[in-house]
């Protein structure tokens, strides 16, 4: 079994204590960051190392965006795309020696409004996630594709499909591209294979939710997606919803996959 998890952890260094607790408690073999928010010059490595990842590879940029996969496990290889051509640092690719390529990604957040002629962020989320779905569609072999995806498409993935509608990471125009993206490689929802789609799963709960536990106004905005010769190797997954309420925390849990690679 590989533990392998996805954080958009909104600062490495400013929350290098979280990181070190949650590897503590919940012992991933993998561990893939989203919003580092620094350059590599400038990346934790030696707090990292310390907690038994000697493989790393980073995509960063200073102050903003920026990727990271920590793993105990060796890779051959790595690289990084630049989407829509914007030099943002959204993905890192590793490739498992005998396994599969894991991709993790950072999309666009998209902004407030959701009318591309009146918000540029949102046309440029809208751009990534078509340029995404070219590339999904052009995979070969097999595949792990996680991060914090910036939408929650399903009803039962927001506190509130009635309320969210009309806001940025639920609207129909961002989930029907989900689903194209979604259909575009076959993928596999591992969440949803294992729990279904009805139960309420959440990832992310806003910092402006006073008591965000009693209010549990979430949405589920972290995925992690398997081609579908990994189906039957996914053992479990988890949403360490307990992050979310330690001190100075992100916003968002980390999601946990088990599988058996």
């Amino acid at each position: 079994m590989v533990r392998i998890v996805s954080w958009n952890i909104n600062s490495v260094r400013a929350r290098i204590n979280l990181i070190e607790r949650f590897c503590a408690e919940a012992a991933p073999d993998i561990l893939c960051l989203q919003e580092i928010k620094t350059l590599e010059a400038t990346f934790p490595f030696a707090a990292i190392k310390k907690m038994g990842f000697e493989h790393i590879a980073i995509n960063g940029q200073k102050g903003h965006h920026g990727v990271a996969t920590l793993s105990k496990v060796p890779f051959i290889a790595k690289h990084a795309i630049d989407w829509c051509e914007k030099g943002d640092a959204r993905h890192i690719a590793i490739e498992l020696e005998g396994g599969p390529s894991i991709h993790n990604f950072y999309v666009p957040a998209g902004g407030d409004i959701p009318d591309r002629e009146e918000n540029d962020k949102f046309g440029h989320k809208l751009d990534f996630l078509d340029e995404m779905i070219d590339w999904s569609a052009s995979l070969k072999g097999e595949h792990i594709l996680l991060g914090d995806l910036n939408i929650a498409p399903l009803e039962s993935d927001v506190w509130s499909h009635k309320a969210l509608l009309k806001v940025v990471s639920h609207t129909p125009i961002e989930v029907a591209r989900m689903q194209r993206l979604y259909e575009s490689g076959a993928w596999v929802d591992s969440v949803r294979h294992l729990n279904g789609a009805e139960e309420k799963i959440y990832s992310w709960w806003s910092y402006r939710a006073k008591d965000w536990r009693a209010a549990d106004k979430g949405r589920r905005l972290d995925h992690i997606w398997v081609t579908p010769g990994l189906k039957n190797d996914i053992m479990a997954t988890d949403i360490h919803k307990d992050a979310r309420g330690w001190d100075k925390p992100s916003d968002h849990a980390p999601l946990i996959l088990d599988i058996d690679l």
